[in-house]
């Protein structure tokens, strides 16, 4: 381990059948802590986090995916982490990655890192996603790319790692507390010059892995194309918004 410290954070709901098969796949001595938070969940995700001695939150009703994530980056930034990597508990991701995503921040080559899942179609579709899923990942990623003059090759990854000049200078506090929030974050990002990355991950789909139906998957488009128009309007002073501005500067906006 360098001299930064290194904490993932795990928000949770009902992933205690997978749990210990994520902790299992973390490459040692990649990570110094990791923080579960458990937004309610109706197993015992949390007990099963505990016997396996992490640091577990649990949340005393559930507050949605955004709001988890708000109170793992805070946590996180409480212990001192320098980078914060968030790891699903549900084994979608793999997790040997760790070391990679964390390396090229602490290298100074990026401030944020994203596993992308899309490396090519046949790799995405064989791994289970649906084809409607795919399909619509595609289209918002292009969009994204063309808004924001980036070239990711996925936005809609839940496997990240910030650092932490990244994570106190964004807004995230005014983020929606569902799905959303990960293209909040990215957009904001984006909107303060962060530099972001990605490397490819395996796309898993199977029964206990979290995934969110066809209904609730229009309705996330549908406002990621809202926070891009909200970006927009915001860039060409139309529509100023506190949520593009950096934390130390937002009462200037």
């Amino acid at each position: 381990m360098g001299k930064e410290k290194v904490v993932i954070v795990m928000p949770a709901y009902n992933a205690a059948k997978t749990l210990k098969q994520t902790l299992d796949d973390i490459p040692k001595g990649s990570y110094d802590e990791i923080i579960l938070v458990d937004d309610m969940s109706k197993d015992d995700t949390a007990a099963a986090a505990k016997d396996l001695g992490l640091k577990v939150i649990v949340h005393e009703k559930n507050k949605g995916y955004g709001a988890n994530q708000k109170t793992c980056y805070k946590a996180a930034l409480e212990t001192g982490a320098d980078i914060v990597v968030m790891l699903h508990p549900d084994y979608q991701y793999d997790p040997r990655l760790v070391p990679f995503l964390t390396g090229l921040i602490s290298a100074g080559i990026c401030d944020i890192m994203l596993a992308n899942r899309i490396r090519t179609r046949l790799e995405a579709l064989k791994g289970g996603m649906p084809f409607y899923k795919y399909f619509f990942n595609r289209c918002l990623t292009i969009t994204e790319n063309i808004v924001l003059g980036l070239n990711i090759g996925e936005y809609h990854t839940g496997y990240r790692a910030f650092s932490k000049k990244s994570l106190e200078l964004i807004n995230f506090d005014l983020n929606s507390d569902d799905f959303v929030f990960d293209q909040h974050i990215l957009v904001q990002a984006a909107a303060l010059g962060l530099r972001i990355g990605d490397i490819p991950v395996e796309a898993k789909y199977f029964d206990e892995a979290s995934s969110i139906n066809f209904r609730r998957s229009v309705k996330y488009g549908l406002e990621t194309l809202w926070i891009l128009f909200r970006y927009i309007l915001h860039k060409i002073r139309i529509l100023p918004s506190k949520m593009f501005i950096a934390k130390q500067n937002k009462s200037n906006g």
